[in-house]
């Protein structure tokens, strides 16, 4: 049954939030004003999360792939929470010793997770136990977003020498936005696109207007449901930084005759939560990521992990999901480049360890929670972003160079990283210009500059660019164990710099690592193009109950989400990281082979840099796959 539809126009410059609770994600290039010190005549408490060095590092790392390798002792043994802390986690004399340090300070201490603490106080004690002092800074309102207040160190913060050997990261001194949901809206500069009528897929609904229903039939999910797997005493949890509107699922869910139960969501608030719905917070991510998983294993349960939009509040979201290990299966939509930590200018840089001279960001902690995750057999899904080859492209300002660039926590080693295609068909435009997209191909938007030509519009005044599947080669993560051997993966380029051209002479920033054997992203893919997407109907906080066309690789990872979940029913277990055995398929020579091969290889489309092609490529990964042909090849190796 297709859901009852009034597709309305993307809304691409919304009106001022009227809630100021929830802060605006990050709009392109935000500019902060430093307001001076946080003044101590104010007596609000703030806390920031400590995150404390796994013990016995060269056991644990030898422990993952030993529990995804076939013939180990260890294969699928996964840990329970309380047997990792206990082999892994931090020791009580290493939480008490830590404690006890920044009790002596005058903060509170409480511990948050296995390996994280909780340190609650004034700005000025806060400033003083990490050698800084915090500034309060704003960002003016917009057309589009309230104004933005947060706080953030003047100088580079220090972990405490008497606590260095513990310690490897400290979030949430700076506490602005820093994460973007990865939906897109169709191109602002494109005239109106028309259904059209060749060679597009038999869906009951045409691309551009698809729901889960047509994801089913197109990606063969049909048949596993018909053997009566829906997900059934599953746990799905969604990640997010942003509320949503619970009704607005079961909207969904219930237009397409989907059998829900009515108690299946589950909110938790974790660092106080997201703040009350809003189009500038991202709520419609929230909205579509829990249409889309729940829609697709019906009969899940569904935990909303939803926090604060910092690196401290995705951190501890993370940390809340995989130490309370209930749900099998966890997604994320949101991202930002991952070298936002010491690169970008409008983001918080690393904390200095005193006693090794190294620095740590947010992505170390995130390392740390997704291997445990991995060892507890909980599955990984992060979008790989919407920039294409150029993910840091809506980060950095207008002036600063274009760098290859990919997205976290898409790239960390223990998530799996969704791509994005186009779906065939012929697209009409209003104006008489028609796109001939053959068969499924790789997401990228340049296959539009046609289009945008006959408007008078460059890609970048058309909206186009960068606009595809994140895709491409970390600068900070090496080549994990499951991607090591496999034809196709590549190296980091050189010659990359981030340079301000704003400046005389231009200013380089950051020369990024050439010719690094990093973690090749993405992993696996399905359709998020805009104009072939999906509807979503939401609450808007400006305009509304409406129903949008929209895509993004914000979509799949949901997505993927709701179909292991399927995997874990149908096999009687978790899957776990799902990229070993995908890649396993792939080296064996039979992931496109047989009589019912589990994926289908991507090979034309671009993603604005990289080509997709026979094989691995870094546009849509391993390809798309046969959600029914993929269970059975899991079901032979299991």
């Amino acid at each position: 049954m297709s859901f009852n539809k009034r597709v309305l126009a993307a809304v691409v410059a919304a009106s001022v939030c009227s809630i100021a609770a929830a802060e605006p994600y990050p709009h392109g290039k935000m500019t902060a004003y430093d307001l001076g010190p946080v003044s101590a005549s104010d007596k609000s408490d703030l806390t920031v999360t400590v995150a404390l060095n796994l013990r016995n590092r060269d056991q644990l790392e030898q422990l993952v792939e030993a529990t995804y390798t076939h013939g180990s002792p260890s294969y699928h043994k996964f840990l329970t929470t309380a047997q990792f802390a206990a082999q892994f986690g931090p020791s009580a004399a290493t939480v008490a010793a830590v404690t006890r340090h920044f009790e002596s300070l005058g903060l509170t201490v409480t511990r948050s997770a296995t390996a994280q603490l909780h340190l609650t106080g004034s700005a000025a004690q806060l400033g003083r136990a990490f050698g800084v002092e915090l500034h309060a800074y704003e960002v003016p309102a917009t057309s589009f977003a309230p104004a933005l207040h947060f706080h953030a160190p003047a100088g580079a913060p220090q972990i405490p020498a008497a606590v260095a050997g513990a310690v490897h990261s400290v979030l949430g001194l700076d506490n602005r936005p820093v994460f973007a949901p990865h939906v897109r809206r169709v191109p602002v500069g494109l005239p109106a696109l028309k259904p059209g009528n060749d060679n597009t897929p038999d869906t009951p609904d045409l691309p551009g207007s698809w729901t889960v229903q047509d994801l089913a039939i197109y990606y063969d999910v049909n048949p596993v449901y018909k053997k009566g797997f829906d997900g059934t005493g599953q746990t799905i949890g969604i990640v997010t930084l942003a509320s949503f509107t619970p009704s607005d699922a079961f909207t969904y869910w219930n237009s397409l005759g989907l059998g829900v139960k009515k108690n299946r969501i589950t909110e938790i608030q974790v660092d106080g939560g997201s703040g009350p719905p809003s189009d500038a917070a991202g709520s419609d991510e929230t909205t579509l990521d829990v249409q889309q998983s729940g829609g697709i294993a019906p009969g899940a349960k569904i935990l909303v992990y939803e926090a604060p939009n910092t690196d401290q509040g995705f951190v501890d979201a993370f940390a809340a999901a995989i130490d309370a290990n209930k749900a099998d299966t966890v997604s994320t939509s949101w991202g930002a480049w991952e070298f936002f930590g010491s690169a970008n200018p409008n983001a918080d840089g690393p904390v200095t360890n005193p006693v090794t001279g190294k620095q740590s960001t947010v992505l170390k902690a995130e390392d740390d929670l997704l291997t445990q995750a991995a060892i507890q057999g909980q599955s990984m899904f992060a979008a790989s972003g919407d920039n294409g080859a150029f993910d840091a492209a809506d980060e950095v300002p207008a002036d600063f160079s274009l760098v290859l660039s990919v997205d976290d926590p898409s790239s960390q080693r223990f998530m799996t990283s969704a791509g994005g295609t186009t779906l065939p068909g012929v697209q009409k435009y209003a104006n008489n210009v028609k796109v001939n997209i053959k068969q499924e191909q790789g997401w990228g938007w340049d296959y539009l500059i046609p289009v945008c030509a006959s408007q008078g519009f460059d890609p970048v005044a058309c909206g186009i660019f960068a606009g595809g599947s994140g895709g491409g080669v970390s600068y900070l993560t090496a080549l994990p164990f499951y991607q090591q051997g496999i034809p196709g993966m590549k190296k980091t380029l050189t010659g990359q710099a981030l340079v301000d051209s704003s400046t005389s002479p231009p200013t380089t920033i950051v020369k990024l690592p050439g010719n690094f054997a990093g973690r090749n992203v993405p992993d696996i893919s399905l359709n998020a193009d805009p104009q072939t997407g999906y509807i979503v109907p939401y609450t808007s906080s400006s305009d509304g109950f409406i129903t949008e066309q929209l895509g993004g690789t914000s979509f799949v990872a949901p997505q993927l989400n709701g179909i292991t979940s399927l995997y874990n029913q149908a096999l009687g277990h978790r899957v776990g990281l799902l990229n070993v055995p995908a890649y396993q398929l792939l080296k064996s020579g039979a992931a496109y082979s047989g009589n019912k091969p589990p994926f289908r290889d991507m090979s034309k489309g671009d993603n604005w840099f990289w080509d997709a092609r026979a094989g691995y490529d870094q546009v849509t990964g391993i390809g798309v796959p046969d959600v029914a042909n993929l269970l059975k090849a899991l079901e032979d190796l299991d």
